[in-house]
């Protein structure tokens, strides 16, 4: 009852937001409806401080099961599905890197940042994040390039959802002005939220949107512009949200919703329904409703998570529901992708290009793989 209660309570951050916006939320009206999909793992071989010996047997895990389910799917490009893995910087192992270097660059995968940090100063996060990407790129050849200027570009989850500070005691992070340092350091865009039922979760929900940083205060993500059809060279740092509402089909002690927070988890598995609602959540580009993005996260590297994608089929059964209902080519068309694809994909819609599928187009546009 006490956890209920705790969740309960988390609903006050976002909640309002919820409701007004639900009634508002636009609908579709152009076909086919594009669906991107995407999966962002906080990938942590050494979850639980494990020994070595554990941690290698998880990325093993997935370098050898992974591309047997995937390579049986196929989006509507003929494309499999691509995980997204964010390593922490904290449990960098030169073995591991190369292991899971080695599925991205078959296809299977791409990796960005994730970190976990406490009492932490904006001048070592600044060279924490530098030396980091640094060391993804030049000796894993991972992470993204600008098409422009060559500079090397990353994907960032903060750890324990504590995005610029934004816990209430402090703890997990300590730096109010992170927003900007990821923009200088390279970010292209956070994968962060949402964080219900956590005290971290932002006012702003189900959007695709412009965190402006206030160095003087915590959470500047709290609010933000969003992102529109149209629009270009936008200030700030480009948030992707998962989808986050109340599902009322699944019900704690048949009485209260859960909260879908986009979590792919052991004891909240994918279903239609939990599907469904991540589509209805429309988040979108403004102006640019019947392109959906549907972005979900995972802490992969867990025995229960893997039990359940590996052993359990759950991955076969997520996408075999979403190619057999989002994808008939005429009401919907669903697209695997990247986190940087994401990325990509909305920096097009920006731009006013939204002439996709091309050689080298929506998905490499802007940024490539390094």
């Amino acid at each position: 009852m006490k956890g209920i209660l705790t969740k309960l309570n988390s609903l006050k951050y976002w909640l309002p937001s919820y409701l007004t916006s639900k009634s508002s939320r636009v609908k579709n009206s152009q076909y086919p409806i594009h669906i991107f999909f995407c999966i962002t793992d906080h990938f942590e071989p050494f979850w639980n401080k494990v020994d070595y010996k554990t941690a290698y047997s998880r990325v093993k895990r997935w370098v050898e099961e992974y591309p047997k389910i995937v390579e049986k799917h196929k989006d509507s490009d003929g494309r499999h599905p691509v995980h997204c893995f964010f390593y922490p910087e904290e449990e960098y192992n030169k073995e591991l890197l190369t292991m899971l270097a080695s599925l991205c660059h078959q296809g299977f995968g791409e990796t960005d940042i994730h970190l976990h940090h406490d009492n932490d100063t904006s001048d070592n996060l600044r060279q924490t994040l530098l030396d980091f990407k640094s060391r993804l790129a030049n000796e894993h050849g991972l992470l993204a390039r600008d098409r422009q200027d060559g500079r090397i570009r990353y994907g960032f989850i903060h750890g324990n959802w504590a995005l610029d500070n934004s816990r209430p005691d402090g703890k997990w992070c300590g730096v109010n002005d992170e927003i900007t340092i990821l923009q200088e350091t390279g970010c292209y865009a956070d994968f962060t939220m949402p964080s219900a039922p956590s005290d971290t979760q932002t006012k702003k929900i189900n959007s695709i949107y412009y965190a402006i940083d206030d160095p003087a205060k915590s959470k500047s993500h709290d609010t933000g512009k969003d992102a529109e059809a149209g629009k270009r060279d936008n200030q700030g740092l480009l948030m992707i949200q998962g989808p986050l509402c109340l599902n009322w089909q699944s019900r704690k002690l048949g009485i209260f919703p859960r909260i879908e927070n986009s979590g792919l988890t052991y004891n909240n598995p994918p279903s239609k329904e939990r599907v469904d609602l991540w589509v209805k959540q429309n988040i979108c580009v403004k102006a640019k409703p019947e392109w959906i993005f549907v972005k979900l996260y995972t802490h992969g590297a867990q025995e229960q998570s893997m039990k359940m994608f590996f052993e359990e089929g759950w991955f076969d059964r997520l996408f075999d529901f979403l190619e057999e209902n989002y994808n008939d080519g005429k009401k919907y068309k669903l697209h695997y992708v990247s986190a940087r694809e994401m990325y990509n994909i909305v920096k097009s819609v920006e731009a006013g290009d939204c002439s996709i599928f091309k050689t080298i187009g929506l998905y490499d546009r802007f940024l490539e793989k390094a």
